[in-house]
């Protein structure tokens, strides 16, 4: 596995808060598709497993801006957070399980 493939342009870390503990990553990618490949791969496929099976009292939340337009988000947490203060929430069922699927529904 490469940690810092070259698809991804920029990364960054910051705080939201430290209480209560709430951080955040931001990354660039050169395209969807890069994205979608490096979730799929070791070890990030087995984190999300694990997370989704339990998530041990961590919150987590994901959005994807796209410059062609649309926009997704999913969210794991006890507030509202990004999107979530404002949009409509859908449930997470049939094709919207994945990023790629939110994002078609645009």
């Amino acid at each position: 596995m490469n940690a810092n493939p070259d698809e991804l342009l920029f990364h960054e870390s910051f705080y939201f808060s430290l209480l209560p503990l709430h951080i955040g990553v931001r990354q660039y990618w050169r395209d969807f598709e890069a994205l979608e490949k490096w979730t799929r791969t070791f070890p990030h496929e087995k984190w999300t497993k694990s997370f989704l099976h339990d998530p041990k009292g961590t919150g987590f939340w994901h959005e994807t801006y796209c410059l062609q337009g649309g926009m997704e988000g999913i969210y794991g947490m006890r507030e509202p957070v990004g999107l979530l203060q404002f949009a409509q929430a859908k449930p997470a069922v049939g094709g919207m399980l994945t990023a790629r699927g939110r994002l078609k529904q645009f």
